[in-house]
């Protein structure tokens, strides 16, 4: 028996995203990320309001020493970036950092 080439294209994008092998609008597909955030620590109930308004955005965990743990869903890569630099530059956040971003399929 011989074996048939794999003749298939495969997107780049898609292999990366780990959607490669789903079929074309058969499946909904969300980003999850998690953010480590240092806030000034006399800020800090400021800067978690002002990041829980944003959307998809919640806060996991917090450290009274300044330290947010924020989950963000979102339907694509590009919004997750996007939440990330809107945290990073908000007056009273030190830094932001993206520890984790992966796909989820609904």
């Amino acid at each position: 028996m011989v074996d048939k080439p794999f003749t298939r294209s495969v997107d780049r994008r898609k292999f990366i995203n780990g959607r490669w092998t789903t079929i074309e609008g058969s499946e909904r597909s969300v980003e999850i990320s998690s953010i480590l955030v240092q806030a000034r620590p006399e800020r800090l109930n400021a800067a978690a309001r002002s990041i829980e308004a944003l959307p998809g955005a919640q806060i996991y965990n917090r450290d009274p020493r300044g330290k947010l743990v924020v989950v963000v869903e979102a339907p694509n890569v590009g919004s997750i970036g996007e939440t990330l630099n809107i945290i990073s530059s908000m007056p009273d956040v030190l830094t932001a950092a993206l520890v984790f971003q992966g796909t989820d399929d609904c």
